[in-house]
């Protein structure tokens, strides 16, 4: 069996192997954890700015569509009203057509009662004269 017995040297050498691991530590590891500590707050920190444009970004989404139904909406009322309104024109023009045909067809129903009564009028004065003229063609002489 081998026996291992402490002297100096292994002393020394934990002494050695102590320091070398804590300038090892200074050296190497120490800025090594740094760099990845900040490399992680780093990541962490992108990680939530993404959060924060990607919920922007929904509500962006959001209010831009919102913005968009609105104005549909919008659209659909003004376009209502200018069918209502311009429905309301036709209205007005029609009566005021209708009123015109009906004057026009006073006036012509005047007129034609007018021409009526002048023509029965004048058959009425040549009444005589056509009977005389009627009668002698039946009886086939002058009367």
């Amino acid at each position: 069996m081998i026996e291992v017995i402490p002297n100096g040297s292994t002393f020394i050498q934990l002494i050695n192997f102590l320091v070398l691991l804590w300038i090892l530590n200074l050296v190497f590891f120490k800025p090594i954890r740094k760099i990845l500590i900040q490399r992680k707050e780093t990541i962490e920190n992108l990680e939530q700015g993404v959060e924060t444009l990607s919920k922007d970004v929904v509500e962006k989404d959001n209010a831009f569509e919102n913005g968009l139904k609105e104005a549909r909406v919008k659209g659909l009322k003004e376009k209502e009203a200018f069918i209502d309104e311009a429905s309301g024109e036709e209205k007005k023009i029609i009566e005021e057509i209708n009123k015109k045909a009906q004057a026009k067809l006073a006036e012509i129903k005047k007129q034609v009662e007018e021409e009526t009564g002048k023509a029965r009028k004048d058959l009425e004065q040549e009444i005589g004269n056509y009977a005389k003229v009627i009668g002698e063609k039946i009886l086939g002489r002058a009367c």
